[in-house]
């Protein structure tokens, strides 16, 4: 049986068929799209040939319109769409112009939380309404980590992730370019809770605590290796992709200008790379790393999980454990704390110590603008003498006037009292 009966060209570029696959006799009309080597097919729900005409070339002529002026002439779904440009990353992370992990980060947010949202939406029906009402149905309808609440950092990165799918589609031209999300929702950015110098204190001292009672050959070496993986995040700065990412050869010791022993760490992440400097107590902590593991060939992980693989989460379930063992697992603001609080730490240290932001900056792999947004509050206590310039004589005169006004008030309350004594004499008749 053939798929085309009935074929007629009406004019170049239009068609009418009827289709010998389906039970009726109606008609069909395709037309070819200008520019592009595809056809737009579509049903003309007659069975009359004159109607069928009629109808084709009003479709035509529509459609022509419709190219003109970058309305899309086929339908799809955001997931179709999302799927493509998900498809694209992958090809673009196997090309290395991305790194492997923010393609697959891509597939996952697609995948999940954003199909579940608009994936059997329309492209061109996904509207700046539905952009910019994306956060409060995530907070509704998902759990972050650890059954916690969906963090501002996690929308952002999703919203971004979809108005990317949206660009995508403009540039394939599924959709017209006003369809371009504008700005993002303001969105307030915790900040993740570091620990005080008391805390670092405690968690040392808990933590060497904490291996001693280890029972297990495994529990003992996966203690051991958090506790000095703790003691170098908190001690180099760190991103926790970076040290996924350390291999042995990227550790060199140097000197510096004054004959200092120091480490020279080279880090990537985040599709950065940097050099940054540590102090030689951490090259005593990886000789620790080192003696415990069973890959230390110059290409393997720095960090690995017992049997020598790459260690994926970082110790992460062991480090909770000795949070909570050390009762500092939630931060002042109630955040959980996550390993990345340790870089936190870091940079709260240093710049309390009184390292330059710019200097800082550089060594943490960041800009001078976010170490200032996110670390004003050290720059306050740091200069504590500078705001408080000149507060002992404003003491000193509050304190004059508190005893000037306690002396008033003595004053006044003696009065009051020998007052009263003279109310309360008996009351002596003439004789």
């Amino acid at each position: 049986m053939k798929f085309i009966t009935d074929k007629e060209q009406v004019k170049t570029g239009l068609i009418i068929f009827r289709r010998g696959d389906v039970g009726h006799d109606q008609y069909y009309c395709r037309v070819r799209i200008q520019n592009e080597d595809r056809y737009k097919t579509i049903s003309l729900k007659t069975s009359d040939r004159q109607t069928a005409l009629d109808n084709a070339l009003e479709h035509y002529a529509n459609i022509r319109i419709m190219v003109k002026h970058d309305v899309p002439v086929f339908n799809r779904s955001f997931s179709q769409v999302a799927e493509e440009y998900a498809n694209m990353q992958q090809r673009r992370a196997n090309a290395g112009e991305v790194s492997q992990a923010r393609a697959m980060n891509v597939k996952n947010k697609v995948n999940g939380p954003l199909n579940a949202y608009v994936g059997s939406s329309q492209i061109h029906l996904v509207s700046q309404d539905r952009w910019s009402e994306y956060p409060l149905w995530r907070r509704e309808n998902g759990v972050g980590r650890r059954n916690g609440i969906i963090s501002d950092s996690t929308i952002r990165i999703e919203m971004t992730i979809l108005a990317a799918v949206m660009t995508y589609a403009i540039s394939k031209r599924y959709v017209p370019a006003h369809h371009r999300f504008e700005g993002m929702p303001k969105l307030k950015s915790a900040r993740r809770d570091e620990f005080t110098l008391e805390e670092y204190r405690k968690l040392h001292s808990v933590g060497r605590k904490w291996m001693k009672e280890a029972t297990t050959p495994q529990g003992i070496w996966y203690r051991q290796m958090c506790y000095n993986f703790i003691l170098i995040m908190c001690n180099t700065g760190m991103r926790p992709p970076e040290a996924k990412n350390l291999r042995w050869k990227d550790i060199s010791r140097a000197k510096d200008k004054d004959g200092t022993d120091i480490l020279v760490i080279y880090v990537q992440g985040k599709g950065k790379e940097r050099n940054l400097i540590a102090p030689k107590s951490v090259g005593d902590y990886l000789d620790r790393v080192r003696a415990q593991s069973k890959s230390t060939n110059p290409d393997d992980a720095v960090f690995t999980i017992i049997n020598g693989k790459p260690a994926v989460w970082l110790y992460r379930d062991t480090v909770e454990e000795l949070l909570k063992y050390a009762k500092l697992r939630d931060g002042p603001s109630g955040i959980p704390r996550t390993t990345y609080c340790f870089r936190h730490t870091y940079a709260t240290f240093r710049l309390s110590a009184g390292v330059d932001v710019y200097i800082l900056a550089q060594q943490m792999g960041t800009s001078v603008k976010m170490i200032e947004q996110h670390y004003g509050h050290v720059n306050t206590i740091k200069h504590a003498d500078r705001v408080l310039m000149g507060i002992g004589g404003w003491d000193a005169m509050h304190t004059e006037m508190d005893a000037e006004i306690d002396k008033q008030e003595a004053t006044a309350k003696a009065a009051q009292s020998i007052k009263a004594k003279q109310t309360a004499k008996p009351h002596h008749s003439n004789r």
